[in-house]
């Protein structure tokens, strides 16, 4: 995995933490405070998902 890569790896992991911290457990999980919470790790785990699929995508168009 390039550095490139790397480096927002760890932004979005640490965003998906933050997220995760700041949700009120105890209340209902889709209030409207909550929700906020939930697309941001949404958006999150969606960023780490294309992550590895360019990460994929270089490494087939890489000449050997």
């Amino acid at each position: 995995m390039q550095k490139f890569y790397k480096v927002f790896l760890i932004v979005f992991i640490v965003i998906i933490a933050i997220n995760t911290y700041a949700i009120d457990w105890n209340s209902e999980i889709t209030t409207e405070d909550n929700l906020k919470f939930l697309i941001s790790i949404a958006c999150g785990l969606l960023g780490v998902g294309l992550l590895f699929i360019l990460n994929t995508w270089s490494k087939i168009g890489a000449k050997k």
